[in-house]
């Protein structure tokens, strides 16, 4: 039995700030149907089914009990992975390698505009006695990571202001993107601070969507259309604890991205990847992932990026969907939207986003702070 596995459909609901025409569960409902028909299977013939959802985001205890329906998996084999979005296609294709399962349905759903303190949500998960009784907050926690790595690296914060310029210039060719504008980088260091270094521009602002991937094993994959193939995949997390992790680095990308090269025989990334969608919930974090995927030399990526080297037609285009600054973020569904574009560009379906020669890419994850959780995909045409 072949251990090569692919991802054969891809469903997507445009993402925006606000959806009051539509619930999450008919989100989901449109994202499971583009996906099916993107695959061309039915939902009776998925064998097996993984949510990946975080209760405290829905505002419902056990929201896996509200997903089946949508998708098509009533009374059939359903999972909820409360990670990140790659932890999801990981159980996925964890499933189908073992026997388990010949197709599966990974979905990611967020209705962020339905959350009334996004903040204080995300800082229920810091340490209560020593982390959030002192007022420490989701953003304070990035700044002060900022801080660092700018200090580490003498990267300037021009840099972290280009990538807000990149991704929001990115996203207008991007028709899934809602945030997609034209800036210069004086738009961004005029934006207000909200822990210095950061600013507010710097921040992925929110969205709504929902989003449907089918990964299929070699054999049902051969009889789809267009199947792009999983080469590597890892996940990893490190400490949770603000006093127990590396500041400057992140640690989690690094593993994740080392595991999924092994998987896949890369040896030189940054001569084997065409294109990467990389997390950038704050700006400065695609710095900082692609650091640490072996993508750009430690402390040159601020030259890169300020060079265009990252940019759609650069060296190594970064987040040519625009990314969750110019697309919007949405928690856990967050990395299934990378992986949905990465998927597009490798089939050569990205319309005015598309990277040329887009034949291997990879996809870097990160679940939030305080989370030093994250995954990495390597994704192939063959």
């Amino acid at each position: 039995m072949s251990d090569r596995v692919a991802v054969v459909g891809a469903g997507e609901v445009p993402l925006r700030p606000l959806s009051p025409r539509q619930s999450y569960r008919e989100m989901g409902f449109e994202a499971a149907t583009r996906a099916y028909d993107d695959a061309g299977v039915t939902h009776q013939d998925i064998d097996s089914f993984v949510s990946v959802c975080e209760d405290f985001h829905e505002g419902t205890s056990i929201t896996d009990e509200y997903t089946p329906d949508q998708l098509g998996a009533v009374l059939r084999p359903v999972h909820t992975v409360a990670g990140d979005g790659l932890q999801g296609v990981a159980a996925a294709v964890m499933l189908i390698r073992t026997g388990i399962a010949d197709l599966v349905a990974v979905e990611a759903h967020c209705k962020t505009s339905n959350i009334l303190a996004h903040e204080q949500v995300l800082t229920m998960a810091l340490d209560p006695s020593y982390e959030r009784l002192p007022g420490i907050t989701p953003h304070f926690v990035a700044g002060m990571e900022m801080r660092r790595y700018l200090h580490e690296t003498g990267a300037p914060e021009d840099a972290v202001a280009m990538v807000v310029v990149k991704n929001r210039r990115h996203a207008l060719s991007n028709p899934v993107a809602a945030y997609g504008e034209a800036l210069s980088p004086d738009d961004v260091l005029a934006s207000a601070a909200v822990c210095a270094p950061l600013r507010e521009r710097e921040i992925s602002p929110p969205a709504d969507g929902a989003v449907v991937l089918v990964l299929a094993s070699e054999e049902a994959a051969r009889r789809t259309p267009k199947p792009v193939w999983i080469r590597g995949v890892g996940w990893a997390s490190d400490s949770p604890w603000l006093a127990a992790r590396s500041w400057g680095q992140a640690s989690y990308a690094s593993l994740a991205t080392q595991m999924a090269y092994q998987m896949a025989g890369i040896a030189k990334p940054d001569q084997e990847i065409r294109f990467a969608e990389v997390d950038d919930t704050y700006a400065y974090k695609e710095l900082q992932h692609l650091e640490a995927a072996q993508l750009i030399p430690r402390a040159d990526a601020a030259r890169i990026v300020l060079e265009g080297g990252t940019r759609r037609g650069g060296r190594l285009p970064v987040n040519p969907s625009g990314g969750s600054l110019g697309m919007g973020y949405c928690f856990d569904a967050t990395a299934l939207y990378r992986t949905a574009a990465a998927v597009r560009q490798i089939r050569g379906e990205a319309g005015r986003a598309q990277v040329e020669r887009a034949a291997t890419g990879l996809v870097v994850s990160w679940r939030g702070i305080p989370t030093q959780s994250g995954g990495a995909l390597v994704l192939s045409a063959d």
